[in-house]
């Protein structure tokens, strides 16, 4: 058996998807600047496209513009935030110790370039963050709040609506990494409060190399790259028409089977945690309820990721140990050290992450072999043997 269950690094791409691309990969191939007919026809998509995501958000056609993906929207959302508060003589910014690369990268950027001062709030041990610690963290000089809809790893939600009024009633920018939301589950920007919203189109089925950046109307855009006028002059280059179309295509049929696939993989993710919760010192990650409909993480003692990974691969379990954005490295995720966990725990997570292609079967199969591979993973561990022994004592 083969079991895909990594869709949180990425997701297959849908039949729907690829089939409104491919007249865009051959016969659609006007430039939608162009004023000839394929040009228009090319620009009428691409308006057709905007529209589908911004129903799928809750905004305004006019407030989408496409980017390469996840990171990209971060970097100009972050970016567009910094400015604007620069100008006003705002150089605060607020966001979590556990966002995902692209946010603390970028922040950390401004931090040592342009003299910006950071607050990263702490991470209950439940992996949600407590709206009033914001409320607590925001000052006169604060230009920015910029918190994930729900964590890549671990899969908590966070309580965002909260969080977007708190911002709101201040006067504060509010931005949300929501690439693991879109598509997963319903947004409304707009009664969330939220200013600035970044998603990308292969997390839910969609080509790579595609994302969108939502940017509420009256807030000024600053752009990344320079160029031409694609994207009303605030993102230069010819649009990738066939990712775009692709993207819009398979978002607007998640969107339309929302509530039967979040049904479908919640149940599919309960079954699993049950069935890997029965591992002896062993940790769920994360609140149990307040998080995505196909996360699973679990830490368990006495063993490695790593190696945990490539046994599970051999039996046909392709899952991971955490961000597939930091999988080349061997430090322990920056995520379960925010949540507390030890560096040693940490070193030994397992990140199961369904969709709505997944069975039964195959959560089934996973609950039989994974107990077996920590098993063995453990026996040959000297430390290990020696906690059974009772030599040592147990974290988990």
């Amino acid at each position: 058996m083969k079991i895909y269950a990594d869709n949180a690094a990425t997701t297959k791409m849908s039949e729907t998807a690829f089939n409104a691309m491919l007249p865009y990969l051959k016969e659609h191939y006007g430039n939608p600047s162009s004023l000839h007919t394929p040009g228009q026809q090319a620009a009428e998509a691409l308006q057709t496209a905007r529209e589908i995501v911004a129903d799928a958000i809750g905004c305004t056609p006019r407030e989408v513009l496409f980017t390469s993906g996840g990171s990209e929207s971060d970097n100009q959302a972050i970016l567009t935030a910094a400015k604007l508060g620069k100008k006003k003589g705002k150089k605060h910014i607020i966001s979590t110790a556990f966002e995902h690369h692209a946010v603390l990268h970028a922040l950390q950027k401004l931090e040592k370039e342009e003299g910006f001062e950071l607050t990263l709030l702490d991470v209950h041990e439940n992996g949600l963050i407590d709206p009033a610690q914001v409320a607590d963290a925001i000052r006169e000089d604060t230009c920015l709040v910029t918190i994930m809809y729900a964590n890549n790893e671990i899969g908590t939600v966070q309580p965002i609506a909260e969080i977007g009024a708190i911002c709101h009633d201040k006067n504060v920018l509010f931005h949300t990494d929501a690439v693991q939301v879109v598509g997963h589950l319903p947004i409304d920007v707009v009664s969330d409060n939220i200013d600035l919203l970044s998603l990308s189109g292969h997390k839910f089925h969609g080509p790579k190399g595609v994302g969108a950046l939502y940017v509420r109307k009256g807030i000024p855009i600053a752009t990344l790259i320079e160029g031409g006028a694609q994207e009303r002059g605030k993102r230069a280059g010819t649009e990738n028409m066939p990712a775009i179309v692709g993207m819009a295509a398979t978002l607007e049929e998640s969107m339309n089977r929302l509530t039967e696939n979040i049904q479908k993989i919640s149940a599919l993710r309960d079954q699993l945690i049950r069935g890997l919760s029965t591992i002896e010192h062993a940790a769920l990650n994360g609140d149990p309820e307040k998080r995505l409909p196909g996360n699973v993480s679990f830490c368990f003692e006495g063993i490695e990721g790593e190696a945990l990974l490539l046994l599970l691969n051999a039996k046909g379990i392709y899952a991971s140990s955490g961000s597939a954005c930091t999988s080349g490295s061997l430090d322990p995720s920056h995520v379960l050290l925010a949540i507390g966990r030890s560096h040693e725990i940490a070193h030994g997570s397992l990140r199961l992450s369904l969709s709505e292609e997944n069975t039964e079967e195959e959560v089934d199969y996973m609950i039989k072999e994974i107990p077996k591979v920590v098993d063995q993973l453990r026996m040959m561990s000297p430390v290990w043997v020696s906690k059974v022994r009772g030599e040592k004592d147990f974290i988990l």
